[in-house]
């Protein structure tokens, strides 16, 4: 069960094994792009591609889906990257069901681990499998593998090594599941969780009267998905890339203010430091650098 290309190395990984996968379930075609034609999930491409039966319910609990569902008498169902699954469902295979989440757990349980693992500053992440119970996130883990995050990592170069590093771990587990030999370990409840919600528009606009550090870890943890925005000269801009730079204008600046040479620099001062601009995409232009911009734009 999963959607989106982070699923994908899964479902390839468990196919590569010889594991026997008799069926898929993912979201509905959705329209893309520009002409809106409905496009089938990267999931339903590659479960396609090795000819696996595919499940595509509006909604989990339609009883013409469980009684589908069931048809196939699955032992495990695996779970990347998907919906949050009634019990009906994640309850109806003879072993149960696990998920694969991006992140260490107890930490970063929800909907954006990755990202917010970069937001915070982390230099460590991982991958954890565990078994579905009722509280979303919360059951017993199975496998946990560690991943570091590297100073100039983005939420897209971290996203694609966890998910290899989270295909490995799936294989790994169904094999255990299968001999019988795999430990099940409640998850410790810490005095300081950290939670990883969704992210939402006003959640990615940037917050300029933090420390300039932490403003560019914020960057790179949206980066290039859903992407930092603010604002500059009330024209609305998505910054990809940002660095904390040693240059700065002869004045002190306020939070929030910019400024620029109108030829190779954006500068943008944070609470405490100047941040430069590296690659940012103005509305209704593609992406660039700054210094690409500044070729056909002013400030």
């Amino acid at each position: 069960m999963g959607t989106p290309d982070f699923a994908v190395a899964s479902l390839r990984a468990l196919v590569e094994a010889g594991c026997d996968v008799v069926a898929v379930v993912t979201a509905p075609d959705r329209p893309s792009g520009r002409g809106l034609q409905l496009t089938p999930s990267p999931v339903k491409q590659a479960a396609a591609a090795a000819k696996i039966p595919v499940l595509q319910p509006e909604k989990l609990r339609d009883p013409a889906f469980l009684v589908q569902l069931a048809s196939f008498q699955a032992d495990l169902q695996v779970v990347v990257a998907f919906r949050m699954l009634p019990e009906v469902v994640w309850a109806m295979p003879t072993i149960g069901t696990f998920n694969l989440h991006g992140s260490l757990l107890p930490h970063y349980r929800g909907a954006a681990p990755i990202n917010w693992a970069i937001i915070n500053g982390e230099t460590e992440t991982g991958v954890t499998t565990f078994l579905i119970e009722k509280e979303i996130d919360t059951g017993q883990m199975i496998f946990q593998d560690t991943e570091p995050i590297h100073p100039d990592d983005t939420a897209g170069t971290l996203h694609d090594r966890l998910m290899e590093r989270g295909a490995a771990l799936v294989v790994k587990t169904v094999r255990a599941i299968e001999a019988g030999n795999y430990a099940r370990t409640p998850q410790p409840n810490p005095t300081d969780p950290k939670p990883a919600p969704k992210l939402h528009r006003e959640t990615t606009q940037i917050n300029w009267n933090q420390p300039a550090r932490q403003v560019r870890n914020f960057v790179r943890g949206l980066s290039p998905f859903p992407t930092a925005w603010t604002l500059i000269n009330n024209k609305f801009f998505k910054i990809y890339a940002a660095s904390v730079t040693n240059e700065a204008p002869d004045f002190a600046g306020e939070p929030g203010q910019a400024y620029t040479d109108q030829k190779k620099k954006i500068m943008i001062r944070a609470a405490d430091e100047w941040l430069s601009i590296d690659v940012l995409q103005a509305e209704g232009k593609r992406r660039m650098t700054t210094e690409e911009f500044l070729r056909g734009n002013s400030l």
